[in-house]
């Protein structure tokens, strides 16, 4: 059976029986499959991100439970394994974190320093394929097919390589799901955090799927899961038992792709060079929620992620969207085209939040979300400004020179109070 060892890369074939340690450095970190070999399609997704991040960078924190977020009226963007133990979740409303684990750590995000070790993590993966396609900062599908004659070694071995050189150089962990096609990759990498290795072979994907809930699948949320649980359908295993054609009629475009993904097909390639249609956040809350002001502090903070994002990847959108979804899981969308694109969080704040005080619904709201499309280069962005707002052009250039600052000394130098409600 052919088996790797995570640590010290030793890889056999299989020409030996598989150890219950690596026979050369003795770990007990073996991945054993017999499809080990031949399997290339990847996902890497770093373990707790920016938690780790800060945890590397203030080791004075590293044994205690963190969670990264906003102050006592904000949300948790990520959190530690620590604080997951205790309950605490992302999109979690802080105070209700804070019940959960009183003695938390709490850090406000710096996504300059995040972009910087995702740059370095990208680096990393270019060294062994040009196929990656990122999903965000911290997690990418990578395609190492035919690169074992250029490094002499299977992809399996590239991929241990890539997560001990994360630790060795930038002091941080990931996770990664092999297997012969993009949905599986995903759910592989899911299997077995943090540091997790795990495989996903043809032979046993029916096996594998036909138990597992539905909401495995990638995209079915709450309201998707609610429908097909109102057609019966809890697991896999009920999914396959539908005809493709009555799939299709009850639940349109998502029935035909149930179908597919619940017999473990997907011909989806890794496309680095895929065009990027939107940029947008969204949020759930852990209860839902009528509070103006919380939802306010919502909606600039994910304006000012989508800006970012944009500003990252040298972009802007002409059209503001803002989405919403109600305790009943209705879900109402708003979109208002500017005059010419942005990608200014003040200019995106402000647009989501007229949109969300004329949306003509009324809470609790269990979702919010903010986006951007019809997307433009960065140079076509902000030209015109909003001759009837005199006030426009000087925020425009408040929030740049405030760019430039945290750009020098860091993304907590200057922080809007609205961003703390």
């Amino acid at each position: 059976m052919p088996h790797l060892c995570r640590d010290c890369l030793t890889f056999d074939a299989g020409e030996h029986p598989p150890p219950s340690r690596c026979p050369v450095c003795r770990s007990p970190r073996l991945v054993i499959h017999a499809e080990l070999p031949h399997l290339s399609i990847a996902h890497m997704d770093c373990d707790a991100f920016y938690a780790s991040v800060e945890k590397r960078d203030n080791p004075a924190i590293r044994d205690q439970p963190v969670i990264v977020g906003g102050g006592h009226r904000g949300v948790v963007s990520t959190c530690c394994y620590i604080a997951r133990i205790k309950g605490v979740r992302s999109a979690m409303p802080m105070f209700q974190a804070l019940k959960l684990c009183p003695e938390a750590v709490v850090v406000k995000p710096r996504m300059s320093v995040y972009v910087e070790v995702s740059r370095a993590i990208r680096a990393m993966m270019e060294a062994l394929t040009p196929a990656i396609e990122p999903l965000s900062l911290d997690e990418a599908f990578l395609d190492l097919t035919g690169t074992e004659r250029l490094h002499g070694a299977p992809p399996a071995v590239l991929l241990a390589r890539l997560t001990k050189r994360m630790e060795d150089e930038l002091g941080l962990s990931g996770s990664v799901g092999l297997a012969h096609n993009k949905f599986l990759a995903k759910i592989a990498s899911d299997l077995d955090k943090p540091r997790g290795f795990s495989v996903i072979g043809k032979a046993e994907t029916e096996a594998f799927l036909k138990p597992k809930p539905v909401r495995i699948i990638w995209g079915v949320g709450q309201a998707t899961q609610t429908a097909l649980e109102g057609a019966g359908i809890r697991t896999i295993a009920d999914l396959l038992r539908w005809d493709r054609g009555d799939l299709g009629a009850r639940f349109g475009s998502m029935g035909e792709r149930l179908w597919h993904l619940a017999r473990g097909l997907d011909t989806r390639r890794v496309n680095r060079d895929e065009k990027l249609k939107s940029i947008s956040k969204e949020t759930t809350f852990f209860e839902d929620t009528s509070d103006p002001d919380l939802l306010d502090g919502h909606i600039w903070r994910l304006a000012e992620q989508v800006a970012d994002r944009a500003k990252a990847k040298r972009l802007s959108g002409r059209t503001v969207t803002l989405k919403l979804k109600k305790g009943d899981f209705q879900l109402v969308s708003r979109r208002h085209a500017l005059s010419d694109p942005t990608q200014l969080t003040d200019r995106i704040y402000r647009a989501a939040r007229d949109l969300f005080d004329h949306a003509g619904t009324t809470g609790p709201f269990r979702l919010i979300g903010v986006g951007i499309s019809d997307l433009a280069s960065e140079d076509q962005a902000d030209l015109s400004q909003d001759l009837l707002d005199p006030e426009a052009r000087r925020r425009a250039a408040t929030e740049r020179a405030t760019d430039a600052i945290r750009a020098r000394f860091g993304k907590d130098a200057i922080i809007r109070g609205r961003s703390l409600r």
